[in-house]
């Protein structure tokens, strides 16, 4: 990754209720290319959706959400996906260390070849309502 790594930039949303990540490729001084991206948030879901037997409050659960994950095309094969979503799931264990109250992390799959990725991980679990929606407990990330 370090050939393709010249810095990562942090990116806030006005509010600060997001984060994104850019992993930037140096073509020039003048020139900087964009090769892979993702965007963290907060939010919560329902507790009967979460997969889990453990014992919730019936309130909604916080959780961090991976709203977007995101590798140029020209450099998919080289396996930045898998670099960024492990870096992803370590920041958002980072920080929940810092006090961002989530029980896990969830995320969209965007279609089958993208649900087959994230297949290949053996952590995530579909959600109860919907088997594109998944969801990794944060006693999974801190292993990470």
């Amino acid at each position: 990754m370090n050939q393709f790594l010249s810095r990562f930039a942090h990116k806030h949303a006005k509010l600060g209720l997001s984060c994104t990540m850019v992993l930037i490729l140096d073509e020039s001084a003048e020139k900087e290319k964009v090769v892979a991206y993702y965007t963290i948030a907060a939010s919560n879901v329902v507790k009967q959706s979460i997969p889990t037997n453990q014992s919730l409050p019936h309130y909604p659960i916080p959780i961090a959400l991976l709203a977007r994950l995101a590798v140029d095309v020209n450099y998919q094969g080289k396996y930045l996906g898998e670099k960024m979503l492990i870096y992803a799931l370590r920041h958002v264990s980072r920080l929940c260390d810092r006090g961002l109250p989530a029980y896990g992390l969830v995320f969209d799959v965007l279609d089958a070849d993208a649900l087959k990725f994230y297949q290949r991980f053996n952590f995530f679990y579909e959600f109860s309502d919907d088997p594109m929606r998944l969801f990794v407990p944060m006693s999974v990330l801190k292993k990470l």
